[in-house]
């Protein structure tokens, strides 16, 4: 703002702005600018001026949540302070107030998050608002790598109370800010859809799920067809390796062996080095 002068730089614009001229309380005119030259474009009769955030909460909720923040704010401090926290109840109260002074002035404030649940007007405990609320009634929810995803859901949440408990017993934050969470394993498992989990190894949760009974699927979806297998008899399955190592070797091609054991690919590997067979790669593979 300069003056009776206003300057928009709206974030999907990027080398063009608004300037809006007031007379008063009355918009004088509009105008589209170069933001590097400052030079006029366009005039305007009217324009679209979206919030800043999505996140926009009526002045009313605003005021209530901030009477219910001092509220629980002095409650939390006098606590600190029968406690002989003293240093806590100092931080508490500075940081608290000077949340409710930026909400009360802008609207907003650092780490407003931590005020959800007073924004959203949810009881202590209550999930939070996420995307599954808004998935149809029929939706067919993936899960895909299940023997990692699953765990993680309980996980997140036992994770960030351990963090967000820490912030409020030290006075950081008051004791709500541990509602700004993700949903806990059984708020999920009672929210998602019907689900098809996918994962190669299943974890015990999801053969639990399905008593052990499971779609199984052989053959990746790559559009690669497998290679050959040829099985041979194990006598002589050294000197064949020779062979075909020497054959691989003519064509300027390495050979891959696996064996059992890493003493037995060592003890393969020096055999092949000692008759002239570099050309060969031998690891051991784990068996289970």
């Amino acid at each position: 703002m300069r003056g009776d002068v206003i300057e928009i730089f709206p974030s999907h614009l990027e080398d063009r702005a608004w300037r809006l001229s007031m007379f008063g309380d009355e918009v004088e005119s509009l105008q589209e600018f170069d933001p590097l030259t400052g030079q006029s474009h366009h005039s305007f009769e009217e324009i679209k001026l979206y919030a800043n955030s999505h996140y926009v909460t009526p002045k009313p909720t605003l005021e209530q949540a901030i009477r219910q923040i001092r509220n629980d704010m002095v409650e939390q401090v006098k606590r600190f302070t029968d406690e002989g926290k003293l240093l806590e109840a100092q931080r508490l109260e500075q940081r608290t107030q000077f949340d409710l002074e930026m909400m009360m002035a802008t609207g907003a404030c650092p780490g407003i998050e931590n005020y959800s649940r007073y924004l959203s007007g949810r009881n202590p405990g209550e999930p939070p608002p996420t995307l599954f609320e808004y998935l149809p009634d029929h939706a067919l929810l993936f899960v895909d790598e299940s023997h990692v995803t699953v765990p993680q859901v309980g996980g997140m949440a036992r994770g960030d109370l351990r963090r967000k408990a820490t912030l409020a017993d030290y006075g950081f934050r008051l004791p709500a800010c541990v509602d700004n969470r993700p949903l806990r394993f059984e708020e999920w498992e009672a929210m998602r859809p019907q689900s098809l989990f996918v994962s190669a190894t299943p974890g015990p949760w999801e053969m639990e799920q399905t008593g052990g009974v499971f779609a199984e699927q052989v053959i990746r979806p790559t559009g690669l067809i497998d290679p050959p297998v040829e099985i041979r008899p194990v006598e002589s399955q050294v000197d064949d390796l020779m062979r075909e190592t020497r054959l691989m070797a003519k064509r300027g091609l390495r050979v891959l062996a696996t064996t059992l054991t890493k003493r037995m690919a060592e003890d393969l590997t020096e055999y092949l080095h000692e008759n002239a067979s570099a050309c060969a790669i031998c690891i051991p593979i784990s068996i289970r």
